[in-house]
């Protein structure tokens, strides 16, 4: 018996040893089996996977059939790479994702991270690997191979994050010259944001005690550039299953909801970012600066950028400089300054991914613990019922006798950072008595009108009092209204009353009415019977927005005042002849650009996408669409503004509404989505733009959240690697 289980056991160690380990191809298929994705008519990829980690790597091989493009792009440009594909001009923006992050700190990020985390970052690198793995005809611009620790240079899903906030002008200005950027320029980079569509979201949360069915229900209505998300679902047996928006090559739900839970994010005005005046000190050739009564050694490294040079590559080797407030980024009054931010990636993820997987407010606020969504508020609704408030959850503790909305000196350690500010000692809502939270980009302390957080209990770095036209605008909606079911709630969303221009109209008019004008009467008297609607249909919606147009362009403005009290003033208390004066321009314009200022809003106001180019190239020569919706500048709900024109006469939409639902929570969640466009970045899919007539007719698609009805409306099911 002894001799037959030896003869076994040799017998069995020797067929081990004969084995050959797994290639990585071998490994990529054998997880691919783990993994379902099933299409549903709209092209909305469902993944289902035994493990997160399977999910993941299922999530990112469907990302890449829809739009590898923008996956490439967003890594390219986080890892700080964009000057080998984009030339020179981009060095700065590679240099600023290194002075806060190198490659070789990314590895060691992704080394200390937790065993779980680590597994979905080598399933966020072998979904990508695998999906070029089998499909050898997709050429990258640059990135052939994903790495694990990539995602710690993407950790957060928003519109470029913090680091965007750092001027790479300012950058260029530093690292070339050691010099400041010029006042003028500074003047002209601030004119040009104020001049820009602006960004940001609107979320809404409504309590049960308001809606129809009982339940509690959620607005998930960012405002970004068009198909800067795709609309996503992804399961697995590990208990995630989570629906929405997900940024293009991130491996977590940014702006979505699950069974319990859901979340909006809204950018914040919390003072997040600080700089600090460093004072250097050169020793015996080394680089010091003051802190307190010690000297300190500037951290020095140095840094070789790759750029595209015509048809070579070129390099230019960068010194970076580092001290404990963080990598030096410019100069203020001749001194180096530090830009302090949050940067801890490897929380960040955490927070980001295991948001997705809460069940609850206990849960959800505990995960807010982490403390390290910084450029955002969040607007939360869930099945027991509440919906709440967070303005800000990473919020750096100050000394508050110094003025941190300018840089200060760092030479004082009483300017430090004294740690984080626990969550509830942020600016939070919770279940107020109204029944409703907004959060529009505006102050919070009108986030649930007289249940709002009150300004005086706290710290003046916590927020701006700032109140935008959107935040008017959904306070007006909101209040005493009940009865809401998720078709009156997308209603409300898309409500066309445009507030900044019952501020701005009726001083023209007035103005016109002081001193009239021949040219003038015709167009004058369109908008003096305007009831400030925006449709597709509307002269006056076009005459207004070229006249307000004309004076964020021209007209005169008191210093300090933002957008809204510009707009009221302009509406009031300016001079009147240049009210008419700029209106006559704008109806110049109209007449030069299409023969006639007769123009209906919707034969202005286009919507077109040509082929899967981040940057499209807009012609009036092609098919457009008409879209009555308007700019979030003027207050509205269902933002659609431009950022760009490519030279064409008609205004084509870059960004504003794109992927939006409205969530109801109950024994089963309930959803309608849509998207601007469609799923597919590719021109010759059936889901390129096929949501488009639905977006612009507001005709939202129902969610497909629960397997049975996924089922229904399956068009196509497969394991990565197998569909043609």
């Amino acid at each position: 018996m002894n001799r037959f289980f030896l003869i076994l056991f040799l017998t069995t160690l020797s067929s081990c040893a004969d084995k050959k380990p797994l290639t990585e191809v071998e490994e990529w298929e054998a997880q691919a089996q783990n993994i379902e994705i099933i299409r549903d008519d709209f092209g909305v990829p469902h993944i289902y996977g035994k493990t997160d980690a399977d999910a993941v790597f299922g999530l990112l091989y469907a990302q890449c059939e829809d739009d590898f493009n923008r996956v490439e792009q967003n890594y390219i440009w986080a890892t700080g790479r964009l000057a080998e594909v984009e030339g020179e001009d981009a060095l700065y923006s590679d240099l600023r994702a290194k002075l806060f992050m190198t490659e070789a700190e990314a590895k060691a990020n992704y080394e200390k991270s937790p065993e779980w985390l680590k597994k979905l970052c080598d399933a966020f690198a072998d979904g990508i690997n695998y999906y070029l793995h089998t499909h050898p005809e997709v050429t990258p611009r640059l990135l052939t191979r994903f790495e694990p620790w990539m995602p710690m240079y993407f950790s957060e899903g928003s519109i470029g994050g913090d680091i965007e906030r750092i001027s790479t002008r300012k950058i260029k200005a530093f690292y070339e010259s050691g010099m400041e950027l010029p006042e003028l320029e500074l003047i002209e980079l601030e004119k040009k944001a104020e001049m820009a569509e602006p960004q940001g979201s609107n979320g809404i949360a409504i309590s049960g005690d308001l809606t129809q069915s009982g339940n509690a229900m959620l607005l998930i209505n960012p405002h970004t550039s068009f198909y800067f998300r795709g609309e996503v679902h992804v399961v697995s047996e590990e208990g995630l299953n989570a629906y929405g928006a997900v940024t293009w090559g991130q491996f977590f739900v940014y702006q979505g909801f699950n069974e319990k839970t859901g979340w909006m994010h809204t950018s914040t005005y919390t003072d997040v970012m600080d700089e600090f005046k460093e004072t250097i000190i050169k020793n015996n050739g080394k680089l010091f600066y003051q802190y307190g009564e010690e000297l300190r050694p500037v951290d020095s490294t140095s840094v070789v950028l790759k750029y595209r040079d015509g048809e070579i590559t070129s390099e230019k080797t960068f010194s970076m400089y580092r001290t404990h407030h963080g990598p030096i980024t410019h100069a203020v009054d001749g001194q180096w300054t530090a830009s302090a931010m949050m940067w801890e990636p490897i929380k960040a993820l955490e927070q980001s991914y295991v948001r997705t997987k809460q069940e609850g407010y206990d849960g959800f606020r505990k995960m807010m613990d982490i403390r390290t969504n910084s450029s955002n508020n969040t607007v939360y609704a869930d099945a027991e019922g509440n919906i709440a408030y967070f303005h800000g959850n990473f919020v750096p503790k100050r000394d508050v006798t110094f003025d941190y909305s300018e840089p200060v000196e760092g030479s004082n350690p009483k300017t430090d950072w004294q740690g984080l500010h626990p969550v509830d000692e942020n600016i939070l809502v919770l279940n107020p008595k109204n029944g409703w939270i907004q959060n529009c980009n505006s102050t919070p302390y009108t986030a649930a009108l007289e249940f709002s957080p009150k300004k005086e209990d706290y710290p003046y770095y916590m927020s701006r009092d700032q109140e935008n036209f959107r935040g008017v605008h959904a306070i007006g909606l909101l209040n005493n209204r009940t009865g809401y079911t998720l078709d009156s709630l997308i209603e409300l969303a898309h409500d066309p009353y445009l507030p900044a221009f019952e501020a701005l109209i009726p001083g023209l008019i007035s103005a016109y009415d002081k001193a009239p004008i021949s040219k003038l009467k015709e167009p004058i008297e369109q908008l003096r019977n305007w009831d400030f609607t925006t449709s597709k249909e509307s002269v006056a919606m076009t005459l207004a927005h070229y006249y307000g147009t004309e004076c964020y362009r021209q007209a005169k403005r008191p210093s300090d005042m933002y957008a809204m009290e510009l707009v009221n003033y302009w509406g009031g208390t300016s001079d009147d002849t240049e009210k008419l004066a700029l209106f006559e321009e704008a109806i110049n314009k109209l007449a030069s650009d299409f023969g006639t200022w007769q123009m209906p809003w919707g034969e202005v106001n286009r919507y077109q996408r040509l082929n899967g180019a981040i940057r499209q190239p807009f012609d009036d020569a092609k098919p457009s669409i008409p879209i009555g919706f308007a700019s979030g500048r003027w207050g509205a709900l269902a933002a659609y503004g431009a950022r760009y024109h490519n030279n064409t006469k008609k205004m084509y939409g870059t960004r504003g509404n794109s992927f939006v639902a409205a969530v109801e929570f109950g024994e089963k969640v309930k959803a309608k989505t849509i998207l601007a466009g469609g799923q597919s970045g590719d021109p010759d899919s059936p889901h390129f733009d096929d949501q488009i007539g639905m977006y612009a007719d507001v005709q939202w698609k129902d969610a497909a959240y629960y397997r049975e009805d996924v089922l229904k409306r399956a068009e196509e099911t497969y394991h990565p690697g197998e569909r043609n």
